[in-house]
């Protein structure tokens, strides 16, 4: 199952309403009403989504023993996407007007005649597609956290998150919002009593700032995910590679083998350099000093002794390819291991929600101004030319 087993990437939902008490029968019979397969009509573009209980995209048998882990409700959201082979639905076209034009005198196709062929080719596909020989079936693992009342759903890409959402509030009857960088900001800002603002984003070197391409006007702040991002660059950089965090903790970070940065006026384009360390590259810095943001960083974290490989995007700030801690040694039971697997998740975004909150408190605050200047300066840093 996708979060219990090798790397994992995932989105961020929050359930709108009250967590469960606990996961049980009930829950599993909601996924059972509503799993892969049993959906009378297909939506209007024909693609039809289903829940899948993890061990392939048939398994459609819910059980407490596997998708209930650690206050955890594991499962799949299953796609079903019927798509007609153009190739084979060219070679019939070019049977049924070879039949249809075998006795014109002229030797060529009427208007007429191609418009049957083409109507005559695709009835038949459509018919042989009936009993699912061409349907595409995909799964995305979810993990439906209680404590943090979230759903994690395991991809990077929103194209499936309106899809989610609406069978999840069919199913449970409880809608999902995407935790993106702006949304998780407005969330802790209210929490910790921070009473900045993030109206704009910030002009960290001359004549950017105001405006960035991707993140349009009038939502949600997530331009601080790309802050966040270039934030944690120069402190890594200029400071330090060990933060003490909100709770007393310390992580130690490093930027790694990524980094995606794009022009956020939408002028000169986007760039990504893969390295050991990336942002130390001078054609890194030189983007960032014409004003390009990162959109995607690869990190290394470690705290409590505990090491994550991991790939930040920004405005999302969804997870990407994250290499978990080997699991302890003492931890042999094959149910001990579920769960301390469904504990590093949790202890990972514990992590990252920290280092978030850390920057906010700076960036949402009057010492902005200050940090800010700071890292101008370091940006306009000249490096030496090497020998």
């Amino acid at each position: 199952m996708g979060f219990f087993t090798g790397r994992v990437a995932f989105l961020r939902f929050a359930v709108q309403g009250p967590a469960p008490r606990l996961f049980g029968d009930e829950h599993l019979d909601r996924l059972r009403e509503h799993a892969a397969g049993k959906q009378a009509v297909a939506a209007a573009d024909g693609v039809e989504a289903g829940w899948a209980a993890g061990k392939s995209v048939l398994d459609v048998s819910f059980d407490p023993a596997k998708n209930i882990i650690n206050d955890c409700l594991a499962f799949d959201l299953r796609v079903d996407t019927d798509r007609l082979p153009g190739d084979l639905l060219k070679a019939y076209y070019e049977a049924d007007l070879a039949a249809l034009t075998k006795d014109n005198p002229s030797g060529f196709a009427s208007a007429k005649q191609k418009r049957e062929a083409k109507e005559s080719a695709r009835d038949r596909l459509e018919q042989e597609a009936k009993d699912g020989r061409f349907r595409r079936r995909k799964c995305t693992p979810l993990l439906w956290d209680r404590h943090a009342n979230e759903v994690l759903f395991g991809a990077t890409s929103t194209s499936q998150a309106d899809r989610l959402a609406a069978l999840f509030e069919r199913t449970f009857g409880a809608g999902l919002e995407l935790v993106t960088a702006g949304r998780r900001a407005e969330k802790l800002a209210t929490d910790l009593g921070l009473s900045g603002t993030a109206d704009a984003p910030s002009a960290f070197v001359d004549g950017a700032g105001g405006e960035v391409a991707w993140v349009p006007g009038g939502g949600p702040a997530d331009f601080l995910g790309n802050e966040f991002l270039l934030w944690l660059w120069f402190l890594t950089d200029r400071d330090s590679d060990t933060l003490t965090l909100g709770d007393g903790s310390e992580v130690t970070l490093m930027p790694a083998r990524t980094l995606t940065l794009e022009c956020p006026r939408g002028v000169s384009g986007t760039g990504t350099l893969a390295s050991e360390g990336p942002t130390r590259l001078p054609e890194a810095r030189r983007a960032a000093q014409a004003g390009k943001l990162p959109r995607k960083m690869g990190l290394t974290l470690v705290r409590h002794d505990q090491q994550y490989e991991l790939t930040l995007h920004a405005e999302t700030l969804a997870v990407g390819s994250c290499k978990l801690p080997n699991l302890p040694d003492e931890v042999t039971d094959a149910r001990a291991k579920l769960d301390e697997r469904a504990t590093q998740v949790r202890e990972l975004i514990e992590t990252l929600d920290l280092l978030y909150t850390r920057f906010l408190t700076v960036r949402l605050s009057a010492d902005w101004a200050g940090e800010l200047a700071r890292v101008r300066r370091w940006l306009a840093r000249v490096e030496p030319q090497a020998a």
